[in-house]
């Protein structure tokens, strides 16, 4: 076997792993803590962006508007945790 294609081998793999990472944390422990506790940011905390789950928690959730996005986007699978990884069922 060339290098060639064992390169482009070894490119796919990391490419396809990657995509297929998703966070350990919990999809459905998310969506109900967003659902119930989203206007004080808890999800936020729970999945480790405790900066941005402090700023919810001052402004109550952005009035309610960023919750309900936030909320929108962990059903549709768009949510991502501390380390950039997805939050899907």
């Amino acid at each position: 076997m060339s290098p060639i294609p064992v390169k482009i081998f070894k490119m796919a793999t990391k490419i396809i792993g990657k995509n297929m990472e998703k966070s350990p944390k919990g999809f459905i422990p998310t969506i109900l803590l967003c659902f119930f506790l989203g206007g004080l940011g808890v999800h936020r905390f729970y999945v480790g962006k405790t900066g941005t789950g402090i700023l919810m928690l001052l402004t109550l959730g952005g009035l309610g508007i960023w919750s309900l996005i936030d909320f929108i986007m962990i059903v549709c699978g768009a949510f991502k945790d501390g380390n950039g990884l997805p939050i899907k069922s």
